[in-house]
């Protein structure tokens, strides 16, 4: 793939939860029997089960994607692939602060493997933090990098960017979460994003955590953009948060051109999931719930984008 960028609408349902996924949803530590393996893949076909149903009941399905893992979800992304639907797999191994391939040097051959629209990396980079483990980080993503630029493969490069504050920052918001969010990240995010390009990463789509105003997300454009990376395109991400707040960044994002979509996980699918695992719901009413709200905010973002343009 040697044409930088991506910037038609994309709406992922991400999925692609390990570490978490066992822990908190299961309450598994430690490696996994193959019965326990089987049973996290049942229920991520829930979610993709969902993620049908709402392309079935209007989700346009070019604009439709999703994002899960090899480990859990391997028969999804044959079947996705098969579908023609666009998927993303991660790279990363789960629940390391610090980026490292999931699969080390045989990492091109599982990505090949699944015929992936993208490729996906969750890092943790703050520009304020430790240097060496920034650039570390750097050097193994612009060998990936390269290499989804090359002939060699057919996936585009979603970045998944985390900020987490350095202690040093939150002392000096009093450790004020919310503060860090409104008056540090945004810059910090702007930062990094110029710092990995400056070390020659170069993603198609950034996966961006949510700004709740527009000038922030205006100058993660600009900064995703610059310098003839025209095509480059940016995506909200939920972090877990509640509705009300995932609302509100799809609303601020979907007002600023270069922003194309969303990356929503956990809280379209989090309780459907979790009360059907506990059997408080069925099965077909888990799948019409997440659905339901993928679907939501699907429409919140295009009604939001529409009402700016006109």
């Amino acid at each position: 793939m040697t044409t930088l960028g991506f910037d038609k609408p994309l709406y992922v349902l991400p999925f692609d939860h390990r570490g978490s996924f066992q822990k908190k949803m299961f309450g598994w530590d430690g490696e996994l029997s193959v019965e326990q393996t089987a049973e996290i893949a049942t229920a991520k076909r829930v979610i993709y089960d969902a993620f049908r149903a709402a392309v079935a009941a209007g989700v346009p399905k070019e604009k439709a994607g999703i994002l899960v893992d090899e480990q859990f979800g391997a028969a999804i992304l044959r079947d996705a692939s098969a579908e023609g639907y666009t998927t993303a797999c991660p790279a990363e191994k789960s629940g390391q602060d610090e980026f490292d391939f999931e699969y080390g040097e045989d990492f091109a051959r599982h990505i090949e493997a699944f015929h992936l629209s993208f490729c996906k990396v969750l890092v943790r980079y703050n520009p304020e933090g430790d240097k060496a483990l920034n650039k570390r980080q750097a050097a193994r993503l612009k060998r990936l990098s390269d290499y989804l630029h090359s002939r060699r493969s057919h996936s585009r490069f979603m970045f998944e960017l985390l900020v987490p504050p350095e202690k040093t920052q939150l002392d000096q918001l009093k450790g004020d979460q919310a503060a860090y969010d409104l008056e540090l990240r945004p810059q910090l995010m702007v930062q990094s994003i110029e710092e990995l390009q400056d070390a020659h990463v170069e993603p198609d789509v950034w996966k961006i955590e949510g700004l709740d105003r527009r000038s922030d997300c205006e100058k993660i454009v600009a900064a995703a953009r610059r310098e003839g990376r025209a095509s480059v395109g940016c995506i909200i991400l939920g972090r877990g948060e509640n509705d009300a707040k995932v609302h509100e960044w799809l609303t601020v994002a979907a007002a600023v051109p270069g922003f194309i979509g969303f990356a929503v996980g956990r809280t379209t699918f989090w309780d459907p999931l979790v009360d059907w695992l506990g059997k408080k719901t069925t099965r077909d009413a888990a799948v019409a719930e997440i659905a339901r709200r993928y679907r939501e905010f699907v429409d919140i973002f295009e009604t939001r984008q529409k009402a700016a343009a006109a």
